[in-house]
């Protein structure tokens, strides 16, 4: 009976051992190259994001494949005509409805400004002329010129009615609104202290009044349009100075004569 061979394992490692070997490597591989492609260069990215982005490239380049009738129906064009960024970049160039609203609107502004200065400074002249710069102080605002007349040049503490010393002021200031057809807001202010009495139960009635007085006066002694005015009183909401002591109680005791811009309501 003759003897089985034994046969002989080769020295190394086992033929699996290859092959798994092999398998890991390239999933290793597959992992390195998904983790290089997560590292994104921003600069390039954007770089290629942008080219994509200009489709000027695509609408001028000839196309590789001819159209079958070339000359039928061809429009002669600017070079980039067709494409969007052409459009858009006419687009750019014709100033839009929003564009001319507010080149207006600066222009207005800029001639509102014009307007009051000018009228600021007549206002001052006249002042000059006439002497009234001790009494009736003038300065500008938004809304037009504003002429404030204190408490003592036209009444007396708590009362409506207009003093005779205080006439000549007013009849200077009927000349002054006689010469310019702006509206006139006539403010009526008082101080933070109480009243209440038979005809002013508080300062909202005494400022009213007060507003009401300066305007019947004026339009009975000049030929204005009586249109053109409007009395309000505040009371002792709109203070220049602290109600603290009787100095600042007599600044916020004073009438204001608003010369509005013109076009404003």
């Amino acid at each position: 009976m003759k003897r089985r061979k034994i046969r002989k394992e080769p020295k190394g490692a086992p033929r699996w051992m290859t092959t798994y070997s092999d398998m890991v490597t390239l999933i290793l591989v597959f992992f390195v190259l998904l983790f290089s492609m997560s590292q994104i260069d921003l600069v390039k990215f954007q770089a290629v994001a942008e080219s994509f982005r200009n489709r000027m490239v695509f609408d001028t380049l000839p196309s590789i494949v001819p159209a079958e009738h070339p000359t039928e129906n061809a429009e002669i064009l600017e070079d980039n005509e067709g494409s969007d960024d052409y459009k858009n970049n006419v687009a750019d160039t014709e100033p839009t409805e929003t564009v001319v609203e507010q080149e207006n609107n600066v222009q207005a502004t800029v001639e509102d400004a014009d307007t009051l200065d000018k009228l600021l400074a007549e206002v001052e002249a006249f002042l000059n002329e006439n002497n009234l710069n001790n009494v009736i102080s003038a300065s500008r605002t938004d809304e037009g010129v504003v002429l404030v007349l204190q408490e003592k040049a036209l009444f007396d503490s708590g009362e409506a009615e207009i003093l005779e010393p205080g006439m000549p002021f007013l009849d200077k200031v009927g000349t002054l609104l006689n010469n310019i057809p702006n509206l006139v807001r006539v403010e009526g202010h008082t101080d933070s202290r109480p009243i209440s009495n038979f005809r002013f139960p508080s300062n909202w009635e005494l400022s009213g009044a007060r507003a009401s007085s300066v305007i019947r006066y004026v339009l009975n002694d000049d030929n204005i349009d009586e249109s053109r005015f409007m009395a309000v009183g505040y009371g002792d909401t709109r203070p220049i100075a602290p109600n603290d002591s009787p100095a600042n109680w007599s600044k916020n005791r004073r009438v204001e004569i608003v010369i509005l811009e013109i076009g404003e309501e």
